[in-house]
């Protein structure tokens, strides 16, 4: 699908980042070629410093930094990041850094020799749902939009894979953001994922004023995954003639920000649904404060992560830009997202996850240029260790 026009929105959010002295969305853009397959590192930008004199584009998502300057203990554990291995393709688990150009893969552009999917879009009514209705928050717009692709070769009866995006990932966005139809297209005819169906969800009444984007994706609860498995999923499955699997490792959740946040609560709270977990940038501060997590997706390092026992059947993928939301201040503010990140992969490795922390050299908030970079082989990470169930 063509991606929906947002620059005037970004435009907006960048300048109030900049006013609010958070990291600035920067990144440079690079023309659609083929994959390298070694990163040479940059020269570290300092953060809020813009590449080729403007700010790349990148979404306007979950909130800002605060908490005051970084602590000397902040900015020694942040100066680590950029001695990382460098990341590549096929790389296995573990933390890596990345530095431009970000050169995006083949598999972004369209391919007239590959089969290509069916991809549908629909609406849902808030009114109808017995999770979020309209009720919650005044002026809410009255309906949800959800994108569906089916790729070519699903065979109608099989259980499928399912990859579930935030923020409908990979329908709507600005080059040279990837097109998840034309990746999956790619990838699914090269066999280096498996057939899945994906579902792109858009928050209740949009992304605009009213939504109720903050409440569906930065309440830390299971809510969201439930909401998801008992109003969506079904309506996908009856409308569509598709079956999903319930093997939960054949199911994955992808998100930005905040919806990165909500990719990670869905697989936390309900393994039993999730066991795949996929995040650009995501919003692990202290946004919306429950009782489930008195100091919000802080919790997933700070509590949930390391006093858990045994761990849990996940696998997750981290990136976090260097000029992120609040890469300036301090952790104790909870707001960092680079540390956040960072704490996060750091617990991860200490119970042994199967996880990939990546730190992108000069680039923003969910940046583009470095989705567009790292989507496809993001995914085949994700996906490798993956066997259908025996029937």
């Amino acid at each position: 699908m063509p991606p929906k026009k947002t620059s005037s929105l970004v435009c907006l959010a960048t300048a109030v980042a900049l006013m609010a002295g958070a990291g600035s969305m920067v990144a440079a853009e690079a023309a659609p070629a083929t994959p390298t397959t070694q990163i040479t590192p940059a020269a570290p930008t300092p953060p809020n410093t813009p590449i080729n004199g403007a700010p790349a584009p990148g979404a306007r998502r979950g909130g800002r930094g605060g908490g005051g300057a970084m602590t000397p203990e902040d900015q020694a554990a942040i100066a680590k990041l950029l001695t990382l291995s460098i990341w590549k393709a096929g790389a296995g688990d573990g933390d890596y850094t990345i530095a431009p150009p970000y050169t995006p893969p083949q598999a972004n552009t369209a391919d007239d020799q590959v089969p290509k999917g069916k991809v549908v879009t629909f609406t849902m009514n808030l009114a109808d749902s017995k999770f979020y209705p309209p009720a919650n928050l005044s002026g809410t717009k009255p309906t949800r939009e959800v994108v569906v692709y089916i790729p070519a070769q699903y065979v109608p009866g099989t259980p499928a894979p399912l990859l579930l995006t935030h923020d409908a990932m990979g329908a709507h966005d600005n080059v040279p953001a990837p097109v998840l139809p034309i990746l999956l297209d790619n990838l699914i005819a090269a066999k280096r994922v498996p057939v899945m169906i994906a579902v792109m969800v858009m928050p209740g009444g949009g992304d605009g004023p009213g939504s109720e984007r903050g409440l569906e994706y930065d309440t830390v609860s299971g809510k969201y995954a439930e909401f998801i498995e008992a109003e969506v999923l079904p309506r996908v499955a009856k409308d569509y003639k598709v079956t999903f699997s319930k093997d939960p490792s054949a199911r994955a959740t992808l998100g930005g920000s905040s919806g990165g946040a909500a990719a990670m609560s869905m697989a936390w709270f309900h393994p039993e649904l999730y066991h795949r977990v996929l995040v650009f940038s995501g919003t692990f501060v202290n946004q919306k404060a429950g009782p489930e997590a008195p100091h919000g997706a802080w919790e997933f390092h700070e509590n949930f992560i390391p006093k858990t026992t045994p761990n849990k059947p996940l696998r997750i993928f981290l990136e976090v830009g260097q000029n992120d939301n609040g890469a300036t201040s301090s952790g104790s503010g909870m707001h960092n997202w680079v540390l956040a990140n960072l704490h996060l992969a750091e617990v991860l490795k200490a119970k042994g996850y199967h996880y990939q922390f990546v730190y992108a050299q000069a680039a923003g908030h969910v940046d583009r240029p470095v989705r567009a970079f790292l989507l496809a082989p993001a995914l085949e990470w994700l996906w490798q260790d993956y066997k259908p169930m025996t029937p």
